[in-house]
């Protein structure tokens, strides 16, 4: 089971709960207090951001006037430009609302240091937990990114290739910029409805094993709904951790378990009551949001039929790309469905890859069942609904597409969700692997 990271204390409204030598640590986000110029958060990864706060971010791409990326925007917007009393209402604001904002009372810590002397040095406060400071350094280096570096706003995400009817909407997680996107279905094809912060593994990326802490790339489904409830009934004071639900998905995947990787428990859920948000990598391998962006995610997911993807940097591409590609394997996957009907099983298999398995079945054995079954069959009839199509994380051959498959033949019929792994070799399409969804 992947967990969130651990407790800290709960901080009260109106009030500067940081310890001392975390307060007199101003220095680690507001240098342009006193010394001017632009803001400089650099993380313990050494990456940095540097802005100039922009008043007018606030109100692009879903940030909503009181949200708290956009407050802090206009807080350090007031810094650089010396209005420190004008900065000090804005950040009031902000822990009025999210009075327990962590981040949010280290920079009212930094207003107050700012007044008393010049801010000279970053993060060299005698005494300072670093720990802390660091979890709090990466938070405001990756909410003051996701302000910066905006989604494209013409494009989507490169795996949103086909949503099915019943997918109402699609979740993709940005690991590297501590973003989850929701995109909502119109007649197939994605579009943006809003983004949010998140927390992954304390690790990073790329799951391999339990225990790793670290969060998985690929797509996902929604697997189920644990409501706070539940979680309380099952885990106890431990539930906390989880703050305000869970959503199971469905890693490890059968791509996953082709490469080895293991694990389990990974979902997408709350954070502890004591805090507003966590930092940017705080879980077990779980993707955490504030408790109150996570009612709201809940309302989008369906189990069993919401995807997530995961990826460590989203890719973007225009419609009509997506179309193309959706094109490119609609053709390809009637092609199998028409000659899987023919009885002409030769001509059937070579929609398979050299590779291809199917649970223990490897393509000899797959092609050795199919001739023996069809030689059994006078007719085929195969309808295909209901199909959705995603392009793998990290690759451009690999896609995956799942369906709903009426199957009628003279000896036998059934109905079936199925899924299929599509891969790319030599610029042709071919099934790497096929089973129930």
């Amino acid at each position: 089971m992947a967990h969130p990271a651990g407790k800290g204390r709960r901080l009260k409204p109106n009030s500067l709960l940081v310890s001392r030598p975390l307060r007199y640590a101003a220095a680690t986000l507001l240098v342009a207090a006193a010394c001017g110029g632009a803001l400089v958060v650099s993380g313990r990864a050494g990456q940095a951001v540097s802005a100039t706060p922009d008043p007018t971010a606030s109100g692009i791409n879903g940030y909503h006037a009181t949200g708290p990326e956009a407050q802090l925007f206009r807080t350090l917007h007031e810094v650089s430009n010396k209005r420190l009393d004008i900065a000090n209402t804005e950040i009031d604001k902000v822990i009025n609302t999210y009075p327990n904002f962590r981040l949010a009372h280290l920079i009212k810590g930094d207003l107050l240091l700012a007044r008393a002397r010049p801010l000279a040095t970053v993060g060299n406060a005698p005494g300072a937990p670093r720990d802390q400071l660091e979890d709090l350094r990466d938070e405001a280096r990756a909410r003051l990114a996701r302000i910066q570096h905006q989604r494209p706003v013409d494009l989507v995400p490169r795996y949103l290739v086909q949503l099915q009817p019943e997918q109402r909407h699609a979740l993709v997680v940005d690991t590297a910029r501590s973003t989850l996107y929701v995109f909502e279905n119109h007649g197939g094809e994605a579009r943006y409805v809003a983004d949010y912060y998140i927390t992954i593994g304390k690790n990073g990326i790329d799951k391999f094993k339990e225990g790793d802490k670290k969060t998985p790339l690929g797509v996902y489904h929604v697997t189920g709904n644990i409501p706070r409830e539940k979680l309380h009934a099952t885990y106890g004071k431990a539930s906390e951790l989880y703050g305000n639900g869970a959503l199971p998905i469905s890693y490890p995947n059968e791509w996953d378990r082709r490469q080895g990787r293991e694990g389990f428990g990974i979902w997408l859920h709350g954070v502890p009551f004591d805090t507003y948000s966590r930092p940017p990598r705080a879980s077990d391998g779980c993707v955490a949001l504030t408790n109150e962006d996570f009612e709201v995610i809940a309302k989008y997911a369906k189990a069993g039929v919401t995807p997530v993807i995961i990826a460590h940097g989203v890719e973007w591409a225009s419609a009509d790309a997506a179309k193309s590609l959706r094109n490119d394997l609609a053709q390809n996957i009637e092609r199998w469905r028409r000659d899987w009907e023919s009885l002409d099983t030769g001509k059937y298999l070579t929609h398979y890859a050299a590779s291809f398995s199917a649970g223990k079945a490897d393509l000899a054995q797959w092609s050795e069942q199919k001739h023996k079954v069809n030689a059994g069959k006078t007719w085929i009839k195969l309808k295909l609904d209901q199909v959705s199509v995603f392009l793998y994380p990290g690759r451009d051959d690999l896609a995956v597409v799942t369906f709903n498959q009426d199957y009628a033949s003279s000896n036998l019929s059934n109905h079936m969700r199925k899924r299929q792994y599509w891969i790319r070799e030599g610029g042709t399409w071919r099934i790497l692997h096929e089973g129930a969804a």
